[in-house]
């Protein structure tokens, strides 16, 4: 019987840490469905692994601690005497819980951060670190993290629009000038009864 992937995903944590070796949940979610197997998220642990379970009709594994091992719900902690502003953080998080312009101290939002590390692993200067925090990992979090995953993918694929769109304008107006200058060229070739050469 095939899963739909959506019904996996819906169980995965949505940190979209890529620890499992996938770009993100969706990506493994796809995966399993598949037949990869389902024991690869460290964030999600053994509670994940029994739902991906239950829903699969598969054999409950032991969790794949190649992958990474489970640990408590944590988030971003900067340290604003090492942070040089750098934004390799606020690059590499999924949920835009990083807060701060260039060269600039960062800071975390708690409410957005949902522990997946890779601001740490991003940070040039080690001014990042992982912090315990008294929180359960619920499905309303996870619903919230992956909205707020999907709206920086938005934002992000929306400046690349426009900056792509810069340059064609340049590129036309480049294409343009040139095109400007050849006639010009051309005219003065010709009254002066020389032959243009082709272009």
């Amino acid at each position: 019987m095939m899963i739909e992937i959506s019904k996996i995903e819906e169980i995965l944590p949505q940190t979209q840490c890529r620890q499992c070796g996938y770009h993100d949940c969706a990506d493994y979610a796809k995966a399993i469905a598949n037949g990869e197997q389902h024991n690869r998220c460290p964030a999600g642990g053994p509670q994940v692994i029994s739902r991906l379970s239950a829903l699969l009709g598969r054999e409950e594994l032991s969790p794949n601690e190649e992958c990474g091992v489970h640990v408590p719900p944590e988030i971003a902690e900067i340290d604003p005497n090492k942070c040089i502003g750098c934004r390799l953080c606020s690059d590499a998080c999924p949920t835009d819980a990083i807060i701060g312009s260039p060269k600039h101290m960062h800071c975390v939002d708690a409410e957005r951060c949902n522990g997946c590390c890779l601001c740490q692993l991003a940070c040039p200067v080690d001014c990042i670190s992982m912090v315990r925090i008294d929180r359960e990992w619920t499905d309303e979090l996870a619903r919230q993290s992956k909205e707020n995953y999907l709206k920086r993918n938005q934002r992000r694929a929306k400046i690349r629009q426009e900056e792509e769109n810069l340059l064609n304008a340049k590129s036309l107006t480049s294409d343009k000038r040139d095109f400007v200058a050849n006639l010009i060229r051309r005219k003065i070739l010709n009254e002066s009864g020389k032959t243009p050469r082709n272009s």
